[in-house]
């Protein structure tokens, strides 16, 4: 396990409220409640849960897509608890942190081609000067190390299947160089032949780049495939963590053994999570 001060991002006793729908009369909503971790270099850490549990919040806040509503949330060293205010510091905050969404298909521009849309990447998060004919090349490169070869530059995101499309998203944050990628589900959108093609990219590349990830999924099947560490969530709040292996090979929360209990296998029958928490 990495030391303490390899840590790139780090979260303490982070938290998000929303306010409550205009005109509902209601409380606001405590999306994120007291969340603490760190990821540290060359890991991937997974941050589990059912939809509505938190999970993309958290993601969110760490690209600036969310503000913080309470405690700090630093990536190496620099407070990302006040949002982004300038144009120049979201694309240097693109630079160290890169998401790829469930759905690519919403993210990519329809109407470029896909060596375009790579090309542009790499144009805009490039440093000093590069000629349209590097830029070229640096975005062919890419394009070949997540699988896409030559005869894919030239289609549009509508030509691609859903496997071929994450590859492009893929792709598309590696052109920014990051040191960590959020994958916000990004596997949950397509069937497991085409999941393990794409855990095993991941794995490839992290492997290659050196590079973090934050994964976040509801599935503990493929958290258990590509995660080094994991942290649980429930209704926003931390309930379980640890060393990913460990924790599912013997979880002792409910609501993590309840997710286990989830994952279909030889000869599964689905349980209720009451009788889990028991």
């Amino acid at each position: 396990m990495s030391a303490a001060g390899d840590a790139i991002i780090v979260a303490r006793n982070l938290r998000k409220v929303f306010p409550a729908p205009r005109g509902s009369g209601g409380e606001p909503i405590v999306a994120v409640d007291d969340v603490s971790f760190e990821l540290f270099e060359d890991e991937c850490l997974a941050i589990v849960g059912e939809s509505g549990s938190g999970t993309t919040t958290v993601a969110r806040m760490l690209v600036g897509l969310e503000s913080v509503t309470g405690g700090e949330l630093m990536v190496r060293g620099e407070s990302r608890a006040g949002g982004v205010r300038r144009l120049a510091d979201r694309r240097r905050w693109a630079r160290e942190v890169q998401y790829v969404f469930q759905d690519p298909y919403s993210s990519l521009n329809g109407r470029q081609r896909i060596i375009d849309i790579i090309a542009s990447s790499v144009s805009l998060h490039g440093q000093g000067s590069a000629t349209p004919a590097s830029v070229r090349a640096g975005a062919q490169g890419i394009l070949d190390s997540v699988g896409l070869g030559e005869r894919f530059w030239q289609k549009f995101p509508h030509q691609l299947s859903g496997g071929q499309r994450q590859r492009v998203a893929i792709a598309r944050a590696l052109a920014a160089d990051p040191g960590v990628i959020v994958l916000d589900e990004a596997v949950a959108a397509l069937d497991v032949s085409i999941q393990a093609q794409i855990l095993n990219l991941l794995s490839d590349i992290k492997a290659e780049r050196r590079v973090s990830y934050l994964f976040i999924s509801h599935d503990l099947a493929v958290v258990n495939q590509i995660s080094d560490r994991m942290i649980v969530m429930e209704q926003g709040r931390v309930v379980d963590a640890g060393v990913t292996s460990e924790i599912l090979a013997d979880p002792v929360q409910p609501y993590t053994r309840a997710l286990r209990a989830a994952v279909p296998r030889a000869g599964w029958k689905p349980v209720r999570r009451e009788r889990l928490a028991v």
